[in-house]
This record gives C-alpha cells, structure tokens and sequence, in this order.
C-alpha cells in the first residue's frame, strides 16, 4: 500500500522501534500487576494467619476462662476452743435472807402496836399486844382445876396410909388397900393433867405479847387497834435485809456450769451505776421437769440498805470455759440428715462430716462431736457442695471472732 493510501486511510506505518517500545511497556504492565498480585496475595495471607492466631489465642484464652470459672474457691476457718467462759444475764427478784409472816397463836383484839412499816426491830422485840379475856378466864378456871386436884391427891393419899395401917391389923382386906392405891395414882395423874392445862394457858397467855422472831425490817402491817385477831391472818410481815437472797432459774443448758462459791455480779436499773457482788450458796441439784431449769440461790451483802426486797435485778452468772469447740454459725449447712460442715483436706478436696450442735452464742456456736481443730471448715458453704468436690483454698480476710468472754447466750 503506498504512502498516500495509508495517508488517505488516516494508517500511519509501524515504526520498528515503536514496536520495541511498546513490548517493553506491556512487560513493565504485566510486571507492575504481578507485583500487586503478590502484594494482594502476601496481605491476604498475612490477613488470613493473623485472623487464625486471633482465633487461636481467642480459644486459648477462653478454655483458660472456663477452667478458671471451673474452679472453685472457697475461705476456711478452724474450730477453737473458748479460752474464757461467757457470761450468763438472768432475771431475778431480791427476798429478805429470812422473811416471815408474824401471826399469833392468841385470839383476841389487839390492843396496841409498836413496831410500823419500815422499822429496824432486833429479836424479841415487841411488836404487838392483843387483849384476850376468854385465856385470862381459862386460865383462871385451870388453876383453879389445879389446885381442886391437888385438895384430891392429898385426901387420897392419907387416906391410904390409913388403909395400909389396918391392912396391916388385917381390918381391911388386900382389895380395898388395892382401891385406895389405885385412887392415888388417879389422882396423882388428874393432878399432872391440870398442871400441864396451866402450862397450856400461860404459854397460850404468853403469845398475846407478839414479839420479833428475827433481826429485821418491818416490811407491811396488817392489823390496827382493835382489830379482831386469830391464828390465820398475819399481824406484820418481817424480813432480814442484810444478806438478801436472790433465787434464779438456770436453763438446763447452763446447770452444768454453774457451782457453789461462784462469784455473781447484780445490777438493778434503777441504780445506775452501781454493780452488787454476790456469790451462788447453793444449787437444787435438779432439773425442773416443768420448767427444764435449776433453782440457784444467791448471798447477796446490802450493808448499806441500798436494795430493797422484792426488786426486780439482773444476775449475770460468770459461767466456767466450756470444753467444746467453738465455730461461726455460717460454717454450717443444714440438710435432711441434720448440721453438716464441710472440710477441706490438704489436697483441697471437700468431705461433709455430720456434727454435733451445742450452745448457740448468736455469732458462733459449739459443735460437740465431728470436727478436730486441726480441720478447716468451708465459710459460708453453698448449698450445692458435695462429697469429693475439689476446691481452691484462699486466705480468709475476716477479722478473728469476738472472745468468749463478750458473748450472750442467744
């Protein structure tokens, strides 16, 4: 095609080293896009192995989470003995040490007193007189009996000396000697009957003089002048108020604790403070099968009269250390076959033991029998934990329980 076609086609000739150039640029295309070809392909793979390792180290550290939320953990504690005993507050009412209704044998009509409420009296005081004319004419009547059965036994008497000096010329025969001897020992015994009536009346005349049986304090007075008076109703009420008594009931829990010579401490509330020392004198040595409690009486000294009989007082009992073991109460779990506590072995593995349960004291309690001090007991055990159940033991951060001296019976 000559030059002038190719002009008119608007067709250029090819230029050889046009055509050099031209391979040489598609070369440099093909190289270019092999190279982010490459670079595609490494960022991908780059990409996919950092998407593996995330996935990886994801799985990882999720079985390290669920073995971790596997595990269980747990705070321990070991049971302990009580080195002080606890002190027992119990209720009590203040009794005179001897306190006595006064009532007369006499009957009569009082006439006078001299001793009132609130009076201080020592013993053979007189507190009363009563006026009783009937004694007065018994006894009159009775001596008069006397002195008649006396008149008799000395008629009898001579008369039988008499009869033993004709017995003795045998005038009389040995039966009417026997009458007349026989009327002599009745008469000597109606005579013993009288004197013995006599004494009746004049110790009956003495009671219409009512005198103090004891040192002590007047505490009510029943009767006034001319009062009608008999054997049933109480002219006075005395009591002896140094010592005092104070009777308390000691539960069946506690009885075992509590001894003669004990010293106690009484506070009344009215008396703020002041604190009364006393000390146990004596125990009933039973248990009340009513009540289940055991009487104790107290000796209470009141020098200064400051207590009263008949107030009410609280009687804190200072009880001996009991030989159990001592636990808080959140070591506990409580299921159909009774209180159970979990312990924990040097391998961290978990056995229930049944125990024993004591006096509760509010924060802890007393397990008698199931637990060493050695053991260590799971705090504040789950419901759900068994026998065999492994466990990681942390250290407990609670502060030491209270001692025994600060705790109260619950």
């Amino acid at each position: 095609m000559s030059e002038q076609r190719h002009a008119a086609l608007a067709l250029h000739p090819v230029d050889e080293g046009d055509e050099h150039a031209e391979r040489l640029k598609r070369r440099q295309i093909m190289r270019r896009t092999q190279i982010a070809a490459v670079v595609v392909l490494v960022l991908l793979g780059l990409g996919a192995g950092r998407t593996v390792l995330s996935r990886i180290g994801n799985a990882r550290a999720l079985d390290a989470s669920t073995a971790e939320n596997a595990r269980q953990y747990v705070k321990v504690m070991s049971p302990k003995r009580a080195q002080t005993g606890q002190t027992l507050s119990l209720p009590g009412t203040l009794q005179g040490f001897v306190q006595a209704p006064i009532s007369s044998r006499a009957s009569g009509y009082l006439k006078r007193w001299t001793q009132d409420i609130g009076n201080a009296v020592a013993k053979g005081a007189l507190l009363a007189e009563i006026e009783s004319p009937e004694i007065d004419q018994q006894l009159s009547q009775a001596m008069a009996a006397r002195e008649q059965a006396a008149s008799s036994l000395g008629l009898a008497r001579s008369t039988a000396e008499r009869w033993e000096g004709l017995r003795k010329k045998d005038v009389v025969s040995q039966q009417e000697l026997e009458e007349k001897r026989s009327a002599v020992a009745q008469s000597q015994a109606n005579l013993a009957a009288a004197d013995a009536n006599v004494q009746r009346l004049r110790q009956l005349e003495g009671f219409k003089r009512v005198t103090a049986p004891f040192a002590g304090m007047v505490t009510r007075r029943n009767v006034d002048v001319g009062d009608l008076i008999d054997s049933s109703k109480p002219l006075f009420t005395l009591s002896q108020t140094d010592p005092l008594r104070v009777y308390v009931n000691v539960p069946q829990a506690y009885a075992q604790l509590v001894k003669p010579g004990q010293a106690v401490n009484v506070s009344q509330a009215e008396l703020r403070g002041r604190g009364f020392r006393g000390q146990i004198v004596r125990t009933a040595g039973s248990i009340d099968t009513t009540t289940r409690t055991m009487q104790v009486e107290v000796s209470l000294p009141n020098k200064d009269g400051a207590l009263l009989p008949g107030a009410y007082v609280q009687v804190a009992l200072p009880l001996q250390a009991s030989a159990s073991l001592l636990v808080p109460t959140n070591t506990l779990l409580f299921r159909a076959e009774g209180a159970l506590v979990g312990v924990v072995d040097a391998q961290g593995r978990v056995s229930l033991r049944k125990v024993g349960v004591g006096r509760n004291y509010g924060a802890e309690i007393e397990l008698l029998s199931g637990v060493d001090e050695a053991d260590r007991l799971v705090l504040n055990p789950p419901d759900w934990l068994t026998d065999g159940l492994v466990v990681v033991v942390v250290p407990a951060t609670t502060a030491p329980a209270a001692s025994a001296a600060s705790r109260a019976p619950a």
